[in-house]
């Protein structure tokens, strides 16, 4: 009877220290997720700063690249209508 009282002892104060040990584990953990969600809310804070800045940029390359297509459709058209016109020389020659 001694024996088995005192492996009950031991018992329930083993499990008292594991349930302190996983309050302990358990507070340090939500103060791990709270310093956690603060740094991700400075990041989303600070990434949609900087969507202006890339929507900026976006509409800038957008009508960039308009202009240019614009000017290299203009450049082929000349090229074209200046080697048609070659050709319609060429053609009057040989006649």
């Amino acid at each position: 009877m001694i024996v088995s009282d005192a492996l009950a002892i031991i018992l329930y104060v083993l499990l008292s220290i594991l349930v302190v040990v996983l309050i302990v584990f358990v507070i340090r953990l939500f103060k791990t997720i709270k310093k956690v969600e603060k740094v991700v809310d400075d990041v989303n804070s600070k990434s949609e700063k900087l969507n202006g800045v890339f929507n900026i940029i976006d509409s800038t390359t957008d009508t960039l690249s308009v202009i240019t297509d614009k000017f290299t459709n203009l450049a082929v058209k000349a090229l074209s209508a200046l080697f048609m016109k070659k050709k319609g020389k060429e053609e009057n020659d040989d006649e």
